[in-house]
């Protein structure tokens, strides 16, 4: 015998031990207006390369396409920003490269837990329920528009009212029948343009609209060679860039109303030499969670060469002898990195006849 289907209050009492703050519900109808967007930037060339929900648009603007006959979509959001920040390490330890918040420890895996186990209510309910949360299975930003969750900042992330973007989404689709939130959140961003002024690199084109091909997150993502444009943009990420967050003013008056506490541990910083000394099975163990194409690590020594570039010592043998090993080593694009370090940090190196570093002239 089917147990009783949960209500949405009590879903949402489900998933108060994972720290889910909000929660809404909309159709499985398709994401007309989304899947539109998406074709449209892609033929642009927006997008970047990037797959993901762009990969197959009339799929993951599509829930019936995730979960067949599916009714109605429940989308959580839960924070990731925190009451205080980890500190940066000591510059005597050599240069550390700087993590977006977002990934600061794996967020998803908790939403992600605790939407299984409310998918599991509905499916002891005799109704068809599947969890997602950053997935490429659904447009995790669209669908919780449509829920009532937030409204589309002119940064493009979501913006929960009297809360702001610090938030990881997902979702259940299924097949039971809940009451959608029929309401839009009100547009909050008004004349604000602070994030277009504060995007390091011009990516925000439009309120709304990102030229993924300039967005830091996606350029440290994307393989390859990293645009000489954006190297010393880069400063010292390694992933994630947090700029366009970091400058709104809801995110950043209204956001500490929630917060999460973090274990310990948090990966906020990566020692950039000891990542570039390390195999692959080391860089595989801290940071495995993140997104990283193909499984290629080279992708974040990459990153990590650009980062002793901009914020490395240039007097720092630790940091001279790296930039040589790379420079001669068998791998074509990383020597071309760390060629490009040294040069950079050639033309950081103080000058040594200069005023400032001479001691004075006495008489």
């Amino acid at each position: 015998m089917p147990e009783p289907l949960p209500t949405l209050d009590e879903i949402r009492a489900h998933l108060d031990p994972y720290q889910v703050t909000h929660l809404g519900v909309t159709t499985a109808a398709v994401l007309a207006e989304a899947r539109a967007a998406i074709h449209e930037r892609k033929a642009a060339g927006l997008h970047g390369e990037m797959g993901f929900t762009y990969l197959n648009p009339d799929r993951s603007t599509d829930p019936s396409r995730a979960v067949r006959d599916a009714r109605s979509v429940i989308v959580a959001a839960r924070p990731y920003l925190t009451d205080a920040d980890p500190e940066r390490p000591a510059e005597t330890l050599g240069p550390h490269a700087r993590v977006g918040r977002y990934a600061w420890v794996d967020h998803y895996a908790p939403l992600r837990a605790g939407l299984r186990s409310a998918a599991k209510l509905i499916r002891a309910a005799g109704h068809r329920a599947v969890a997602f949360a950053d997935d490429n299975s659904i447009v995790d930003r669209a669908v919780a528009h449509r829920a009532g969750l937030g409204w589309f900042g002119k940064n493009a992330n979501l913006l929960l009212p009297g809360a702001g973007s610090f938030f990881v989404l997902g979702s259940i689709v299924t097949t039971a029948e809940y009451q959608p939130n029929r309401r839009l959140a009100p547009d909050g961003c008004g004349t604000c343009t602070a994030c277009f002024a504060g995007c390091p690199t011009d990516a925000i084109i439009a309120p709304a609209v990102i030229d993924a091909n300039r967005c830091l997150s996606w350029v440290m993502q994307k393989p390859g060679s990293i645009p000489h444009e954006f190297r010393v943009a880069i400063g010292d990420r390694i992933y994630g860039c947090d700029d366009c967050q970091d400058v709104c003013p809801i995110s950043v008056r209204l956001g500490q109303r929630n917060t999460v506490e973090l274990p310990d541990e948090v990966g906020a910083w990566v020692d950039a030499l000891a990542l570039l000394a390390a195999d692959d099975e080391w860089i595989e163990a801290r940071y495995g969670s993140w997104y990283i194409a193909g499984r290629d690590f080279d992708i974040l020594r990459r990153n990590a060469l650009i980062v002793v570039g901009n914020v490395g010592d240039p007097s720092d043998s630790r940091v001279h002898d790296t930039v040589e090993r790379y420079r001669f080593g068998p791998d074509r694009l990383l020597a071309e990195h760390a060629e490009w370090a040294a040069g950079r940090l050639a033309t950081r190196r103080p000058a040594r006849n200069s005023t400032r570093n001479s001691a004075p002239i006495t008489p």
